[in-house]
This record gives C-alpha cells, structure tokens and sequence, in this order.
C-alpha cells in the first residue's frame, strides 16, 4: 500500500535580527538555515495494516503524514501510496484516502455538519443511495444523528470530532491517515474514537497510520510500531517486541497494610517507586528472578495485595524520549 525509500524533506527558513534594521537588512541579504525533519525513512506497509507512528514533538511523524497525503512534496528519495505520487493529487489517488488532523478542522463552523457531508459528497461523487447509507450507518455508531442538523461551532470537542471522522470516512478510503484523531478529549470520548476506528477498520480492512500521544490509542489499535526521532526511523516491529526493548523487566505493585521502610535493604536495586504514605510501592523486576524475589517479598512483609504487568509503553517511551541513544545499543 505505501513504499518509501530514502524519502527525505528539508525546510528552509531564515534567522532576522529584531527591529526595524533586523527587517531591513532581512530585505537585501538572509541568513539561511536548514531543517531536516525527514532523513532516510523507509517502510512498507499492507493492506489491512494499522501502524502506530510514535515520537516527541517536531520527531517528523506530521510531516510524513503530509508526505504520504501529497500536502507537501518530498526533498529527496522515493515514495508510492498504492501505485500513485501523491503529490501529484491525482483525483483518484484522492478518492482513496483521508487525512484527520485532530489539531485543524475540515468543517465548516457556521454551518451544519451535514450541509458539508452533502458538498463533500459531491466532492467523492458519491451516490446518493450509499450516502445516507453511509451517514445513517456512522451517526448511529457514533451516536451523534440529533448533532448532524446542529452547526458545528456549537458542538463539543468531542463532538466535533467524531463529525471530522465522519466526514473524512464518507468516501470509504483505503487508507486512512489518523493525526492525533484523540487529542483533547476526555476518557470516554477517546473511547468511543477508539471503537469507532477499530469498527471501521474490521468492516472495510483499511490500512491505517496513527500518531497520538496517547498511549492507550496506540495499544489498543496497533499492533505494529514505528518509532521516528529527529526524523530518522529508530524502531519498527510489533508492539510486543517494542515492550521489551528496554529488557522483560516486570512491574510489580505490592499494597502493604501499613508502612513500610523504604530503606530496607530489601528493595535494592528494584528502582521503589513509594505513594505518599509509604504502604504502596512498584518494583522493577528481572523476570528471571520474578518468583524469587516476590516469593522473598512475600514472606517477609503483610501484603494485602499485589499485581504484576510488562514494562508499560509508556515508561519505554519516556526512556527512549530522554536517552534516544539506548536503542543504538
């Protein structure tokens, strides 16, 4: 479905001094400077496949978005999305994709979302029998058909997301472009995205590509990662895989019935991360010695309760985000 090789995009921007002699001298000569936010990036994706686009701010995940939607065109390298240059914006290649930025709006906000349904259903061409199939299909799942006559300026945040999703959906894409679809909204909305993304894509096998800083997205959608720093692929595999890039450590959360010595000799070197009150700790633990050391644990302190889970993505994330260099180990 998407083919890259190399695919590389520098920007070119200028340094001017402040004031009015700043901007005259910016006028007759320009301090240049170049940015690469994509260098090198390669990858080959399937059909059906939902990939998880991962990295701190300004890593380059946006501009490849716009890269593979023909927004802007690449410095350098090569890239296909099933078989088209998307910058050359051909009316086909449009037809097979969607682009969601949770950040801008395609909609307009003095009108009804339905009114810009019905001219982007002119737009994709498509007929009026699948239109109201479609619209009557998504308000119904996303429970928002009393909303479709409301303008959209008057709508919730996360209402007005779910009318984005709609809109962008009402062509049925191919492949489909998620950037930050969850950004702002509370638990239950971003909930309800979720559902709604992993409906659409069980109902119609799209490819999808998703960045958010929302881990829980990421882990309930994707089962393939790529991780992108200053621009340059540092990772891409299954999520399982990147779970475990920092070792299969174990976090274990023991609940005591009173409080306990932090100093104890006995969580040595399984990093103790204590609640105020001392009667609640979460260990980091070699799953080598996992039986032995909760056993060890188990005999000497009153636990009321303990669990056990894998090395949270997000902690891996924010190890990764502080010392990029790990993974070149």
């Amino acid at each position: 479905m998407i083919h890259s090789t190399n695919l590389s995009k520098t920007f070119q921007s200028y340094i001017k001094e402040p004031g009015f002699k700043g901007s005259l001298k910016a006028i007759f000569s320009r301090n240049y400077v170049y940015k690469d936010a994509v260098k090198n990036f390669n990858i080959e994706s399937k059909r059906g496949e939902i990939i998880g686009l991962l990295g701190p701010n300004g890593a380059g995940k946006t501009t490849l978005m716009k890269m593979f939607t023909g927004i802007i065109v690449p410095s350098r390298g090569d890239l296909t999305v099933m078989g088209y240059k998307p910058w050359e914006r051909s009316k086909e290649f449009r037809k097979k994709i969607a682009l969601v930025m949770g950040q801008k709006s395609q909609l307009w906000w003095d009108i009804p979302a339905m009114d810009s349904f019905l001219l982007l259903q002119k737009y994709y061409e498509i007929p009026d029998d699948k239109f109201k199939k479609r619209v009557m299909e998504m308000s119904d799942i996303l429970q928002v058909e009393p909303l479709l006559k409301v303008h959209v300026r008057k709508l919730s945040l996360g209402e007005r997301m779910k009318m984005e999703l709609m809109a962008s959906l009402l062509h049925t894409p191919e492949i489909i472009f998620l950037d930050e679809p969850t950004i702002g909204l509370d638990l239950v909305a971003q909930e309800n995205i979720r559902e709604f993304i992993s409906e659409y894509h069980r109902t119609h096998n799209a490819t999808i590509f998703l960045t958010s800083h929302y881990m829980a997205d990421i882990q309930a959608l994707c089962k393939r990662l790529v991780l992108i720093f200053n621009g340059e692929k540092h990772y891409d595999g299954p999520i399982k895989e990147f779970e475990n890039i920092l070792g299969k450590d174990k976090v274990v959360s023991f609940y005591f019935s009173e409080a306990q010595n932090p100093n104890d000799p006995l969580w040595m070197r399984l990093e103790p991360k204590w609640n105020d009150f001392l009667d609640q700790v979460e260990l980091k633990i070699p799953e080598s010695d996992l039986r032995e050391t909760t056993q060890k644990i188990l005999d000497h302190k009153s636990i009321i309760d303990f669990h056990t889970e894998n090395m949270p993505i997000e902690r891996v994330m924010k190890t990764l985000m502080a010392n990029p260099d790990i993974l070149k180990a």
